[in-house]
């Protein structure tokens, strides 16, 4: 049957193409593309569900087969509406006027396995769509997908022949397509997905713009399906702007399905997604999604997985990428990535650009140097290419995992109905923001450990360090703002903050949101090191300071009897509470004996090199976000500098963070104490107003970092209760842990054990004597 329908067509075809080319094509596109159709039409369901979904792939096919394919996806040929009220009739259990008081006489749309009808349920003015399947459709199901399945069988054994290495399982592949293909003839299945599907889209996850139809699970059976009736109009009939702004509400729909819940629709196509009039804000559109019979689920391994594989792609990490394909079993554990890196950039970073098959195929051209169409590079590009080709067939044993042939047919489908309102459309990039969001927000360990791994960068030791621009770049990813590197914009840029970046309020409430709360705890963790390090840093530039101007001893060429050397201030021990922790709530302090130095030394220990690189990265991240008032506090000069202390204290006094703060006497108090405390000669001119705005505040500043500390207070000042209870309670946790860090060194090294925490036998001798 096969064979007869496409023997003509095709030697049509080819006799076209030889006598007048492309352009004896390209004249009969129109009544080729009809005669395709029809053909798909003749051969059956099987073969009408990849019509559907090469209809909407304006990157692949003409427009003329386009619009001929289209009618496939809710216009095939119809079957006898007397059939499909018997089949009604006979599923219910009754007369049709039992159920319905009317029903339209012709389908309103009719696909490969069932047709449509609008009807109203008795006694009420309540309309529903009452979708019947085809007769005999199970017999002709079973044909097509025998066919294909000793295809799949005669193809796998031409794999196993000539290309052993390659362990993807064809016949695996088309069974889970078969099975996915069965079962949507149980209109039950459907029912009961359609319900959990609106269950977790709307009601869970609460997924913005998006509605599922209700179901009537008491009017449905194996071959009759009655739900909610939706006035709206087919997605890919709807104007350019409007799909461009559907499909971005179909697509976070999508990745939530994917990535968040793990079970997904798999069949796309326009005929299943609608625009309707948002029915709680009728100035808003909103997406209807029709049609679960094709549904699919994912292990949360797997869309762990897959989120870090879409992160890694943008960020053209291709070494990690490697990674994520072995654990999703496309790769082996012992491939040679050698070899597998550059075929990977070879082939996924064109496709990260963008554009469809047409854009995939100039890239392709221009990697293997193709693109003035000669004969000579044109050859050369073609050995190459196919160079890399055998590579991948001989050298990289690759596998595709079953699941992957319904994954596959959806993104397949949701891309090109994206293509159509946006030709440059980039699945993996208009992704990003969906996966910046799902990382900032989780604290599974998967999501942790994939955040950190774009947020730190590793060191000279070994070790790792967090990055405040990527911090930045994430947050602004996470709000749709993605920077994009310089040259093309195609990858991610993390190390370069987008010029359009959010504004720091946003970004402060972004972080306070429950959407960030996996983000949170890192940068808990994160406050408690650097405030360590900076605390240490302060502690040991003021007590040396100290130290230093304290009197000493007179120094002698000999030792005192009975006294021996004479010690210096620092170094003379004495008696000394150890708090204890939780800020000092419970418990008694604990007394030892030790001199002011060994306190130092206990509380705050020398920075390593590395810790002092932090440090002095975080005064410079200060100076550019806070102010060089905060910054000389941060690197542990406020004592050397009190006007810097003192500004810094008084402003965010004045500005309103303690009652009172707009009182005029306590910003004249402000500015009179910042003016008595500023050196001479500093050419320090501070001014605090009633609004908490600047003016002049240094000479010898730039008005960025004049303004910064004041954007800070001004953002903390405008959050919301909640929000100021989410950073108080982390403020609260930072101290805490930083007061039981610093508690926890001190009873290591003066209380626990004799030598520890001991004084030098010297000095102990002789402070007795």
């Amino acid at each position: 049957h096969v064979h007869r329908l496409s023997v003509p067509f095709l030697t049509r075809v080819a006799t076209l193409s030889i006598t007048g080319g492309s352009a004896e094509l390209s004249k009969n596109e129109a009544s080729l593309a009809r005669d395709a159709r029809i053909i798909i039409e003749k051969l059956g369901p099987t073969y009408i569900k990849a019509g559907q979904m090469m209809s909407v792939r304006p990157d692949v096919l003409p427009q003329a087969a386009l619009d001929e394919l289209a009618i496939l996806q809710d216009a095939v040929k119809p079957f006898d509406t007397k059939i499909a009220i018997a089949t009604i009739e006979k599923e219910l259990g009754g007369p049709l006027g039992e159920f319905f008081d009317e029903i339209s006489e012709l389908p309103v749309a009719a696909a490969s396995l069932a047709q449509v009808y609008r009807a109203k349920l008795t006694g009420t003015d309540t309309y529903v769509a009452v979708k019947v399947q085809r007769p005999q459709i199970l017999s002709t199901v079973s044909k097509d997908l025998y066919v294909l399945r000793r295809a799949a069988e005669v193809y796998q054994g031409l794999i196993e022949r000539f290309a052993p290495q390659q362990r993807t399982d064809y016949v695996a592949l088309l069974n889970e397509w078969a099975v996915g293909f069965y079962t949507e003839l149980d209109f039950l299945n459907e029912a009961d997905n359609q319900q959990r599907s609106r269950d977790l889209i709307m009601n869970q996850e609460k997924v913005a713009g998006i509605y599922v139809p209700l179901v009537y699970h008491e009017l449905s059976t194996r071959r009759v399906l009655v739900t909610e009736w939706i006035d709206g109009v087919k997605l890919s009939d709807c104007p350019k702007h409007e799909i461009r702004e559907l499909i971005g509400i179909g697509q976070e729909s999508f990745l939530v399905q994917l990535l968040q819940v793990g079970f997904f629709h798999s069949d796309p196509h326009p005929g299943n997604l609608m625009k309707m009039q948002d029915r709680n804000d009728p100035s808003k559109n909103c997406l209807v999604l029709l049609d679960f019979g094709l549904m699919a689920s994912i292990e949360q391994d797997d869309m762990d997985t897959m989120v870090s594989s879409i992160i890694h792609l943008a960020n053209k990490n291709y070494p990690a990428l490697v990674d994520d394909f072995i654990d999703l079993k496309i790769l082996p554990q012992d491939c040679d990535r050698a070899k597998v890196i550059p075929l990977m950039d070879k082939a996924l970073s064109p496709y990260v650009k963008g554009g469809g098959a047409k854009k995939y195929e100039a890239e392709l051209k221009k990697l293997y140097n193709m693109e003035d169409g000669t004969l000579s590079s044109t050859a050369g590009g073609f050995q190459a290419m196919t160079q890399d080709l055998l590579t991948v067939l001989n050298d990289i044993p690759f596998s595709i995992p079953p699941y992957f042939a319904l994954l596959g047919r959806a993104v397949v489908t949701l891309e090109g109905i994206a293509l159509i309102g946006d030709p440059e459309y980039r699945l993996v990039m208009e992704a990003y923001p969906f996966v910046a969001r799902k990382l900032l927000k989780e604290d599974r360990p998967a999501a942790q450990k994939a955040l950190q791994e774009v947020l730190y960068a590793s060191t000279q030791s070994g070790g790792s360090i967090l990055q405040g621009k990527r911090l930045a770049v994430m947050l602004n990813s996470a709000m749709g703002v993605v920077a994009r590197e310089s040259g093309e914009g195609v990858f991610v840029d993390l190390d370069t903050i987008p010029e359009d970046s959010i504004s720091l309020t946003d970004g402060l409430r972004y972080l306070l949101s429950p959407r960030a709360s996996s983000l949170r705890k890192i940068l808990e963790k994160e406050a408690v090191g650097a405030g360590d390090v900076l605390l240490r840093q302060a502690a040991r530039k003021s007590g040396g300071r100290l130290f230093a101007s304290l009197p000493r001893a007179p120094k002698l060429p000999f030792e005192l009897p009975f006294f021996g050397a004479l010690l210096d201030p620092e170094n003379i021990p004495g008696p000394f509470l150890v708090p204890t922790r939780d800020l000092g709530r419970n418990g008694t302090p604990r007394p030892c004996f030790a001199s002011p130095s060994q306190v130092l030394d206990a509380a705050a220990p020398k920075l390593t090199r590395e810790e002092e690189l932090f440090a002095i990265s975080l005064a410079d991240l200060a100076q550019g976000t806070l102010g060089p008032d905060a910054a000389t506090l941060l690197a542990g000069d406020g004592l050397l500098e009190p006007a810097a202390t003192a500004s810094l204290l008084l402003s965010a006094f004045a500005t309103g963070q303690l009652p009172g703060s707009t009182d005029g006497n306590v910003l004249a108090l402000a500015n009179a104490v910042r003016s008595q405390l500023a050196p001479a000669g500093s050419g320090v001119s501070t001014v605090f107003t009633v609004n908490g705005a600047s003016e002049d505040l240094s000479k010898n500043t730039t008005e960025t970092e004049n303004e910064s500390l004041d954007d800070v207070i001004a953002a903390v000042r405008d959050l919301t209760p909640d929000e100021t209870a989410v950073l108080q309670g982390a403020a609260t946790r930072v101290a805490e842990n930083l007061w039981n860090l610093v508690v926890s060194r001190l009873e290591r090294e003066l209380l626990d054990g004799d030598a520890t925490g001991a004084v030098a036998e010297s000095n102990v001798a002789a402070s007795a004597r």
